[in-house]
């Protein structure tokens, strides 16, 4: 039995997460729980009492082609291992499916693994392009300027600054830039930040760590110098920093010699394509020719 679920099966649901995705941290699974998850974004799989699978659809407003669009993301479609390879997921998705025909026009999902959402109708539309420095590239400068202590009013600013360039992101608010910092700290992150001499903020990382690297998740910055102070500050902490960003931003124009590789990160499926293009004023007949339709490169750097 298929069904949304409710308070009563939170616990489950959360057991499962910790079972099947253990290279997530516990501190990040017990932050999305409390602070994300929600039982009526969640459908659930349910045998002789056993929550078996369950996946999830997370609401969201993007601005597309000039329009603000409802969508969502379906993330976290998982299955006990004791009951998998029973054509769960493929059950699953078929709800899901029927749900996005009638209530969205476009749907996304964060994938892993593109292969399984393919037959559903989902083709990969962003790519990061993860570019790799070490102290190589990146000449040591003075870190005035930088700083661990940021206002999420002041990272609003400068997103909706910085996006304005892009199609299909997501609409953030104050609290959505609360909630990013809540997220970092859950996976014992940081967020660094440049501001300049009249203290108006110019660029920010959100960074996570590993032995050796300093991971930036998202890096938004308004110039040179501003990405500049970021990574080398990064470089003080870890020897090899990775910076994730749009498609479209090469930097090695700015720093040759650094390694640079597209990495697949968001899926998308248009639900209705002719009410598409009714909407959006274009004759797309592709996923592909419906996300170059405004002709502005896209910025959809979100995991849920």
């Amino acid at each position: 039995m298929i069904k949304k679920a409710d308070k009563s099966q939170t616990g489950s649901i959360k057991h499962m997460w910790l079972t099947c995705f253990p290279q997530e941290e516990e501190s990040y699974i017990d932050y999305y729980f409390d602070k994300v998850y929600k039982p009526e974004n969640t459908l659930v799989l349910i045998e002789n009492g056993i929550v078996q699978s369950s996946c999830q659809r997370i609401p969201h407003e993007i601005m597309f082609n000039n329009r603000i669009l409802r969508t969502s993301m379906i993330v976290g479609v998982t299955t006990l291992p004791t009951y998998q390879n029973r054509g769960n997921m493929a059950k699953l998705m078929d709800v899901v499916m029927d749900e996005v025909n009638h209530q969205e026009l476009v749907t996304l999902v964060q994938a892993y693994n593109p292969a399984l959402y393919e037959k559903y109708g989902f083709e990969m539309v962003y790519y990061h392009k993860e570019t790799t420095f070490t102290r190589n590239e990146i000449q040591r400068i003075s870190n005035e300027g930088c700083s661990y202590l940021i206002h999420s009013e002041d990272m609003l600013r400068l997103y909706a600054s910085f996006v304005k360039r892009f199609n299909g992101f997501y609409i953030r608010d104050v609290a959505a830039f609360d909630r990013i910092k809540e997220e970092i700290e859950a996976q014992h992150g940081k967020i660094i930040a440049y501001y300049n001499e009249k203290q108006q903020l110019q660029g920010y990382a959100t960074c996570l760590f590993t032995n050796k690297e300093v991971i930036f998740e998202e890096c938004i910055y308004m110039n040179s110098v501003a990405l500049t102070k970021l990574i080398n500050l990064a470089l003080q902490i870890r020897p090899v920093v990775k910076v994730n960003t749009s498609q479209v931003e090469d930097l090695r124009i700015l720093f040759p010699g650094v390694q640079v590789k597209d990495i697949g990160f968001t899926m998308a499926r248009i639900n209705d394509m002719e009410l598409f293009n009714r909407l959006y004023q274009v004759q797309a007949t592709s996923l592909e020719e419906a996300f170059a339709s405004s002709g502005k490169p896209l910025y959809m750097n979100e995991f849920y």
